[in-house]
């Protein structure tokens, strides 16, 4: 294993690639982007973060990281999560400027050069935003369009629609976004909160090649989550406003009855009026109930303060391929 490189001796870019059971897709993966980065001429080096895949990805890498001294593989201690996975390449990376990519070939690798002229220019954020998703499910494309446009409105933070986490990022960027601590991470927000001076380029999404996605529905819906959370404080505050109008409600209905009964002496209807309310009301709690502990839970998971991955390997051979050094 190669130790550090000092700040002289790295890269001008880093892609970093969080792999979960990417076997199938390896191949085609570094077929694409290696002619691409070559062209561009400037040196850089391919960080694959393996996240505990259960099929042969770690020894796919490391049989190309043999070969490349410019492929580095970070072997995670078990699946801890694409975030996580991301966030394990951006902290090791070292190139100037630092691409995150993902090994299904959906993001175009041929989109690295426009980005990396955009940095040249003096951009410290160059954006990656699909113009169409036809190769995506009718429900994902409806879904994730509610979804962005529903944390446009709640978030305090604007998060750019279609803009996943391919993107290219300077050295400066990285290194604000390694300040930010939370283990609970929504890297899509984390980035827009970043801010700096940013450029977008558009391109439209292919189909998968190889393999196949590792988000279900239930991942996706944990994402969302985390996401309106993460950034968000509306569904808190909200309950105040449900609070005071269910209380005003309550209170018209009340001097309604009063009203009714006096003048009029007219029986109100009871158990089947009363037990309506106050399931409704009842359900109402258990939201709100929810809606707190999905805050709780966030807090107890930063106070523990646990690492956000742990690494069990860092594979990087030298240019001779017989000598491994060993840190």
């Amino acid at each position: 294993m190669t130790p550090s490189l000092s700040a002289k001796d790295a890269p001008d870019l880093s892609l970093v690639v969080p792999m979960y059971n990417e076997e199938a897709a390896i191949a085609s993966f570094f077929k694409a982007v290696r002619p691409v980065l070559d062209q561009i001429g400037l040196p850089y080096e391919i960080v694959c973060v393996n996240d505990g895949s259960r099929d042969a990805t770690l020894a796919a890498l490391t049989g190309i990281a043999r070969k490349d001294a410019r492929v580095r593989v970070i072997d995670l201690t078990r699946n801890f999560g694409k975030e996580a996975a991301l966030t394990a390449g951006l902290d090791l990376a070292r190139g100037r400027a630092v691409i995150p990519i993902d090994a299904d070939l959906q993001e175009p690798p041929e989109l690295i050069a426009l980005m990396v002229k955009h940095w040249q220019e003096g951009y410290d954020v160059v954006l990656a935003r699909r113009s169409e998703r036809r190769s995506d499910t009718a429900l994902k494309r409806g879904s994730a369009r509610l979804f962005y446009r529903f944390l446009r409105v709640m978030s305090d933070v604007e998060i750019p629609e279609n803009v996943g986490d391919f993107r290219l990022m300077d050295r400066a960027v990285v290194d604000a976004l390694r300040r930010l601590p939370e283990r609970s991470r929504f890297m899509k927000g984390l980035f827009a909160w970043l801010g700096f001076r940013q450029i977008t380029v558009d391109f439209v999404r292919p189909a998968r090649q190889d393999g196949s996605s590792k988000f279900r529905f239930r991942k996706l819906m944990q994402l969302a989550t985390e996401g309106i959370v993460s950034f968000s404080t509306v569904p808190l505050r909200m309950w105040s406003y449900v609070g005071f109008a269910v209380a005003a409600g309550a209170l018209i209905f009340m001097l309604y009855i009063i009203f009714d009964t006096i003048f009029f002496g007219r029986d109100t209807p009871g158990f089947a009026t009363l037990a309506t309310v106050l399931l409704f009301f009842n359900g109402l709690v258990m939201i709100n109930l929810g809606i707190i502990g999905e805050y709780l839970a966030r807090i107890f998971t930063e106070v523990k303060a646990r690492p956000i991955y742990l690494v069990r390997d860092e594979i990087q051979f030298s240019e001779e391929p017989a000598e491994e050094k060993v840190t």
